[in-house]
């Protein structure tokens, strides 16, 4: 089997909410969502810090941990993983086998086929139960009520933030996409969040309250004593000091602050993670294409960001830690993404380079980015000086010839990573 050339026949994007092949997949699979302890994570912003941060801790504490996230920066493979390890293409081939009649089945007796998004998640809990997973960490795809990821009924639900993103399908204000969000949220369980505006907060206080569910309500006043190096971020959390990340961002600290609320509960439903182990976990954490940097002299960093709240916490990093390096932007967006107001929130940083480029050079996926011409049209709109447009790899060669004082970033899509990387390899 070609799993390449299989997984292309099916549709990408979403369909009317529902979440009736994902009801039939799991019967036809005598139910393995039901034989797995999970932790559903939803947000804006945020999913796979998070999941990226927990599954470390709770493989260094000794568990089997299935990871289910997206997008895959490289390839499918990564979003399905058991304790950081990409599922196999032999074991990917023998789930298809197994869901391709299942697919067929359902097609036939439905008006809509079944998605990519649903096919993998059916696979993921399928793999997971299989292998005698201990706990899974699972990430929605988009919003959370009606995303294929919704079947399940967590031990705990955390959801890292509510922002604009993906309004043609959640809603177009903050109430209907928390609402979305708020979905994961199940009876008699237990739920994560961040404080955040009060009328974000109340939906989902309110939510809990109606679903039995307790909530763990994270106020930022609890985050103190926060400091950066080049290494590593620290910071207090109630009883627990100086806890040091491996990520940069004032918002990962956010993150991990949920972490270790997760860690709590979790050691309170018979999971054993001790501070050490914790600890290690959060001094080891790797999270591809989230200010990631790529390359040194100059310095590179790549991060996937391309909505709004997404960029504004880009600009917090970077003026944290890069705030008088001279610095160039190269950028690149798909079109379903709000790439005007990511430039204009870009265009405050009024010292600095950006080049406009169309993403990549596979023709297939040209037409799934915003065209560098309406990138740069956009960014006239605020100066006529240091902007320019040119292909995602010639920008990266001649900014690569630069000298040592510029730091430059590549910002905008996770889907041109490898494109990067081999431009960069080569």
């Amino acid at each position: 089997m070609n799993i390449n050339e299989y997984l292309s026949g099916f549709f990408k994007g979403t369909k009317d909410p529902s979440l009736d092949a994902m009801q039939f997949f799991m019967e036809e699979l005598s139910h393995p969502e039901e034989k797995l302890k999970i932790v559903h994570i939803a947000g804006t912003n945020g999913k796979g810090s998070v999941t990226e941060m927990l599954s470390t801790i709770l493989e260094q504490a000794g568990y089997t941990v299935g990871e289910f996230m997206s997008p895959h920066i490289v390839e499918f493979n990564e979003r399905i993983r058991i304790n950081h390890k990409n599922i196999s293409n032999e074991n990917l081939e023998d789930l298809l086998k197994t869901m391709d009649p299942l697919v067929n089945k359902y097609n036939s007796s439905h008006k809509e086929n079944v998605t990519l998004f649903e096919l993998e998640t059916a696979m993921a809990l399928l793999y997971f139960a299989k292998n005698n997973c201990d706990i899974v960490v699972l990430e929605t795809g988009l919003g959370g009520l009606y995303d294929c990821t919704n079947i399940v009924h967590p031990i705990l639900s955390m959801i890292t933030s509510i922002g604009y993103d993906h309004m043609d399908i959640l809603g177009n204000t903050l109430e209907e996409i928390a609402i979305q969000k708020a979905g994961i949220i199940k009876e008699n369980s237990q739920t994560i969040f961040v404080e955040q505006e009060e009328k974000i907060n109340k939906i989902i206080r309110e939510t809990c309250k109606k679903k039995n569910n307790v909530l763990h309500f994270i106020n930022l006043k609890d985050l103190k004593n926060v400091k950066c190096s080049n290494k590593y971020q620290s910071f207090d959390y109630q009883d627990k000091k100086q806890i040091e990340i491996n990520l940069k961002g004032r918002k990962q600290i956010q993150n991990a602050s949920m972490v270790l609320e997760a860690i709590n509960v979790l050691n309170k439903k018979g999971f054993v993670v001790k501070d050490e182990q914790m600890r290690a976990g959060l001094k080891k954490v790797i999270h591809k294409a989230r200010f990631e940097t790529i390359y040194n002299n100059p310095t590179i960093i790549f991060d996937g960001g391309h909505n709004e709240p997404a960029i504004k916490n880009l600009k917090e990093t970077i003026n944290q830690f890069y705030a008088k390096d001279k610095k160039i932007y190269i950028l690149s967006i798909l079109k379903t993404k709000d790439y005007k107001k990511v430039i204009k929130e870009l265009m405050e940083d009024e010292d600095s380079i950006f080049i406009f480029t169309d993403g990549t050079k596979v023709q297939d996926e040209v037409k799934c980015y915003a065209r560098k011409e309406d990138l740069y049209k956009e960014a006239l709109k605020y100066r006529k000086e240091k902007i320019y447009m040119d292909t995602l790899e010639n920008a990266i060669r001649k900014c690569k010839k630069e000298d040592n004082n510029k730091v430059i970033f590549i910002i905008g899509s996770f889907y041109t990573y490898q494109e990067v990387m081999e431009t960069i390899k080569e």
